[in-house]
Formats: structure tokens, C-alpha cells, sequence
């Protein structure tokens, strides 16, 4: 005997043919028996062939069906062959699913999770596309060395709301950069992230969802009784697809397994390809630099009418991508999971705040019309809405009631008075003239400047502000009315240009000093979480760069939690998700309208819409 170092202990007890190196020892150990050692080095098929020949003749058991699966694998890669790699999944999927269950590898052994190591990693190899960047998902047969796989696929696993799944994404094989943690939950499949397109010239122009999102899915392929058909030359099996925004888990031979699942690689494809990082000045601008940013409500998943929506909205020069981190922390929360759906709010963040705020009120009373018109649903009347810097102003702006004070800021003439045409005054009422919407049951204000940003305060900013950003057009309009049809004895205010989003930020703005003293309208459940940049309390007299503790504070809430040592964008802050997620699972409590899904006992399709 010979000493050796922990670390080359633990690699001779780990090693094993999905690093691209040697065999492992349990399955070296099976190939002595058989003195098929120095064969399988020398003749990989060969050995492969006489060790099946011992599973054939009855002898061989699952010691025998793991050594062949990785010896398999290990052909499938120094021959690049797709036949061989299928069959390291087949014999894996035999080693983990025996008719008898009392054969079946206790979770302790280390060939437990190889095998299913083994048998995603063959998937992903027998069914890659032909360029190798996407996994083919269809029905076929495919060759085996020693014989053929027929394998059934429903379509109907491709169907995803209004949309149909596309380009599978293998993304164990991709690294991800830019997420603060990336989830990966181990179970039985390969993860991939797929595209979506409409599923037909019938689908719905705007289905709710963001158009270039990513979906992570599992793909499974099933064999009914493999340890029978895996001694023979004819196989037949099933694949099929799961969406990992229906079901987290499948039902083999009675027992329940977990998927293999990777949301945080979906969430990280949709964000590179949408590139929302060269968006956000643009819809900072808008019109002055040629693009308009609609703004809209989308989610990254079809609408489920037992969840309850918790609506995001971004802040100033920024856009939904900056919630990622927080989305992804809060959805590996299988009680977040369950009960919430994300929802994400997409607007011109340089136009004035009312006008974006009733932008944001429009868009959710349509989409609480769209998925309820009959009044019943009622997670749907239990919104929450979380709003980040300027979007916290907006989220305000979804729970008060302003009377006219805000109208008071514009004219001292009473807006009955006031000569403007139809669609002016129409336009002015919805965003001037604000009422709390009914389904908003609370709101959670993070880093907002309640009583103006310092930032903004910079004339230089203002004036920058005032040349760059283009104001909406519908917006232009009005301004022209107003100055046209003004009374020279009536006070109207700022009448020469249209404010940005930056005047009314700044503290003496009257529009922010009006805003700050409306209450929040009572019913309304109201969170604070501010970050300061210092590290010890009391935070009064500190800032987080961007806006002063003394702005982001109000009385009213039923709670206000300090974040130290953080910048203003604090939502990957871990402190900032916990806080989060402990406001969601309180509001869960509370309207426990979505409960807990049953376990899943079978295939969940895609909810529609």
C-alpha cells in the first residue's frame, strides 16, 4: 500500500468518463471480471459487444448495464458517434428503471447520478442538430450499434400558450456570465433553452409575452420496459418535452423524479439575445434618437390564472433586464414559483412621470380586462407591484387617490374650464386625475426618490436632460393646446416645454413635492426597502448614490427595511431578495388565492390562453 493525498483519493473515487478522461473504477472493476480490460482500451466495441453478450445470456445485472452505458459514452466521444451515444442512454435509463424496484441503485451509490449524467449527456449527442448548436426534438428511428430506436414524439409537447417551442438550446453547455447565481436543479433529462414562435396565422398578434424569451424545457426520453427491450435489437421509446414554466417534476415506472431544469440559462439567453443593455438609452430618449419604446406589459411566460402577478417596473435609463437577479433568486423559490408570475413593466423612462404612470395604470387594467372579463378571477385581484427609483413613483401613482392636486400644478383655472379639444382632455384627465386601482393590494418601493432625487437637482442634468430626451408624441399635442388656448390672467406652469422624468425628480419640482404628500390609499399594504451606502445606522443623513434615505422614506408602510453597504441598484442585493421574497410568501398568506399545486402524478401540458 501507498499513501496517497486526499485529493488523489478523491479523484480515483470520482473519476469517470463524462470528464473525457478514463473509465471509472466501479465500472474498470466490471471489465476485470470479464477480462475485458485491456479490450476495451485497445477495441471499445469489442469489449462493448462481449459485455452485452453477458446481459443477453441472462448473467449480466446492473453492474454490467452501468459499465456498458459509460463505456458507450466513452466510444460516443473518441469516435464521434451519435448510435453510440444513444445507447449510453439506453443503458442508463435500464440501470436506473428495473422492472424490479428493489434493483434499482440506492441514491448513496456514485453510479446513481452518473447514470443520469450519462443518459442526458447521450441525449444531448444522439439528438444534436446537424450544426451541434441546438438539440433536435422529433420523432424517428435512430440507429444503435446493435440495432434501432423508435421513439414517438407528440407535437403537442411543442405547444406553449399561443406559441409553439423551437432551437433547443442544450445549456449544460454554455457558461453563463453576468447572473449573480445560477440555478441548476439535478433530476432526470436534459435542460435546454428554447425560442418560441406564433403557432399560426390564427395565434394573436400580442399574446402577453415578451417576443424573444427564452423557455427552459426538459427532454426525456422514456423506455416502457428497458431492461426487456434493451437486449434486443428493436427498441421503442417515447421523448417527451416539459416546459419548466408547468411542471417542475414526471412520474417513471411510479415513482416521482425531479427534471433537470436550468432557469437561470434561459433567463441569461433571453437577455442576450433581446440586448436590452442597448435599449435602455434609447428608451431613456425615445423619439430624439430615432426609436420609440412602447411602453407595454409582457411576461416570460403565458398568463396562469392561479398565480398571483407581481408586476416590476424599472427605473430611470434602464429597463426589465435590471430585474433579472432578483427574478432569477425569487423563481428557484419553488413557494415563489407556485403561487406568483412575473410580470414587467417597459416604458420612454425620460417622459414625465404622470404621464408614464398612467401608461402603467392603462396597461394593467387592460391586461386585468383580457384574463378576467367577468370579475372572477381573484389572484388577479391581488396584484402586487414593485417598483425600482422612478418606477417606485409610478407604483405610487397605481395606489392613490390625487384628486386635483396634481391638475393644481398645472393651471389654477379648474380643468372643467379649461378650453382643449377632446383628445387633450381626455389625455390630461387619465393622467392628472388619478384613482387607485382596485386589484392593486400592495406595492413595495425600492431605492425611490419620494421627495426628489439629489441627482436631479443639477440644473446641468436638467438642462442636459431637457436637449437630449424626446417628449411623447401624444404629449406634444396637448402641450400645443394649452398654449394656444391659455388665459394670459391663468397661471399655467412649465407650459414652454414638456417636463422630463428628470425636472420632476428634482426636489423643488412641484410635481414631486405634491406626489410625496398624497397618502397611499388605505387597504393598501406598502413596503419600503431603502439602501444606504454606509454600513451602520442611523442611515438619516446617508445616501445610495442617487437618492438621500430622507427622500426614499414615508410614513405609512408596513415596513421599511435598510439595506447597508448598498448602492442604488440594489436589486441583486441578496439583502433586497430576502426582503422581497419574505413580502411575497407574507402576501401569499394572506390572499391565498394560488395554492400549491397538487403533486404531479403525469405529463402537465402548456396552459393556453
Amino acid at each position: 500500500m501507498e499513501h496517497i493525498s486526499p485529493r488523489d483519493e478523491q479523484h480515483q473515487r470520482t473519476h469517470n468518463a463524462l470528464g473525457g478522461g478514463s473509465l471509472s473504477d466501479v465500472s474498470l472493476i466490471t471489465l476485470r471480471r470479464y477480462n475485458l480490460v485491456e479490450v476495451s482500451t485497445d477495441d471499445p466495441p469489442a469489449a462493448i459487444a462481449k459485455l452485452r453478450e453477458v446481459v443477453i445470456s441472462g448473467y449480466g445485472g446492473s453492474d454490467e448495464l452501468f459499465a456498458l452505458a459509460e463505456l458507450s459514452y466513452y466510444q460516443s466521444v473518441h469516435a464521434n458517434s451519435r448510435p453510440d451515444a444513444l445507447a449510453a442512454a439506453v443503458y442508463a435509463y435500464a440501470f436506473l428503471f428495473p422492472d424490479d424496484a428493489s434493483l434499482r441503485p440506492a441514491a448513496i451509490d456514485p453510479r446513481y447520478r452518473w447514470a443520469y449524467d450519462l443518459y442526458a449527456q447521450g441525449l444531448t449527442d444522439a439528438f444534436r442538430s446537424p450544426d451541434g448548436t441546438s438539440v433536435t426534438v422529433q420523432a424517428g428511428t435512430y440507429p444503435l450499434p446493435f440495432g434501432t430506436l423508435t421513439v414517438d414524439f407528440d407535437p403537442k409537447d411543442l405547444v406553449w400558450g399561443t406559441r409553439t417551442l423551437t432551437d433547443f438550446i442544450p445549456v449544460e453547455e454554455y457558461e453563463v456570465e453576468g447572473m449573480r447565481n445560477r440555478y441548476r436543479h439535478p433530476g432526470i433529462g436534459v435542460p435546454l433553452a428554447a425560442k418560441t414562435v406564433q403557432a399560426g396565422a390564427n395565434a394573436p398578434p400580442d399574446d402577453f409575452v415578451a417576443t424573444r424569451v427564452r423557455v427552459p424545457a426538459t427532454l426525456v426520453l422514456e423506455l416502457d420496459d428497458p431492461r426487456a427491450e434493451v437486449v434486443g435489437d428493436t427498441l421503442h421509446g417515447r421523448l417527451d418535452l416539459y416546459a419548466a414554466t408547468n411542471t417542475d417534476d414526471v412520474t417513471i415506472d411510479g415513482e416521482q423524479l425531479p427534471l433537470e431544469t436550468d432557469r437561470t440559462a434561459s433567463i441569461a439567453a433571453t437577455l442576450t439575445e433581446t440586448a436590452f443593455w442597448k435599449q435602455e438609452m434609447a428608451s431613456f430618449l425615445g423619439d430624439a434618437v430615432g426609436i420609440h419604446q412602447t411602453a407595454r406589459l409582457i411576461a416570460t411566460e403565458p398568463f396562469r390564472p392561479d398565480r398571483i402577478p407581481v408586476v416590476f417596473v424599472h427605473g430611470t435609463n434602464s429597463s426589465p433586464g435590471r430585474w433579472a437577479d432578483l427574478e432569477n433568486d425569487l423563481l428557484d423559490d419553488k413557494r415563489i414559483r407556485d403561487r406568483f408570475q412575473p410580470w414587467f413593466f417597459s416604458y420612454d423612462s425620460g417622459a414625465p412621470i404622470a404621464y408614464s404612470a398612467m401608461l402603467l395604470r392603462r396597461a394593467l387594467r387592460d391586461a386585468v380586462a383580457r384574463f378576467d372579463p367577468s370579475g372572477q378571477n381573484e389572484c388577479l385581484h391581488h396584484l402586487v407591484v414593485i417598483g425600482h427609483s422612478q418606477g417606485g413613483l409610478l407604483t405610487k401613482m397605481t395606489v392613490i387617490d390625487s384628486g386635483s392636486k396634481l391638475w393644481d400644478n398645472v393651471s389654477s383655472m379648474p380643468f372643467d374650464k379649461v378650453r382643449l379639444s377632446d383628445k387633450s382632455r381626455a389625455l390630461l384627465e387619465e393622467t392628472l386625475f388619478v384613482k387607485p386601482l382596485p386589484f392593486v393590494d400592495r406595492v413595495i418601493f425600492i431605492s425611490t426618490p419620494h421627495r426628489g432625487s439629489y441627482l436631479a437637482s443639477s440644473g446641468l442634468v436638467r438642462r442636459l436632460a431637457a436637449k437630449l430626451i424626446s417628449a411623447p408624441r401624444d404629449l406634444v399635442g396637448v402641450s400645443t393646446d394649452l398654449v394656444a388656448m391659455r388665459d394670459p390672467t391663468e397661471r399655467m406652469a412649465s407650459l414652454e416645454r414638456i417636463p422630463t422624468s428628470i425636472d420632476n425628480m428634482s426636489p423643488g419640482n412641484p410635481f414631486i413635492k405634491t406626489l410625496s404628500g398624497i397618502p397611499i390609499a388605505p387597504g393598501v399594504h406598502a413596503h419600503s426597502i431603502i439602501p444606504v451606502e454606509g454600513d451602520r445606522p442611523p442611515p438619516d443623513d446617508q445616501v445610495d448614490g442617487v437618492v438621500a434615505y430622507k427622500s426614499a422614506h414615508i410614513d405609512g408602510v408596513e415596513s421599511e427595511y435598510i439595506v447597508y453597504r448598498s448602492e442604488h441598484s440594489t436589486q441583486s442585493n441578496p439583502e433586497t431578495v430576502d426582503e422581497v421574497r419574505r413580502i411575497l410568501l407574507e402576501h401569499a398568506e394572506v390572499f391565498p388565492c394560488a395554492a400549491p399545486p397538487p403533486a404531479n402524478k403525469s405529463k402537465l401540458q402548456p396552459a393556453g390562453q
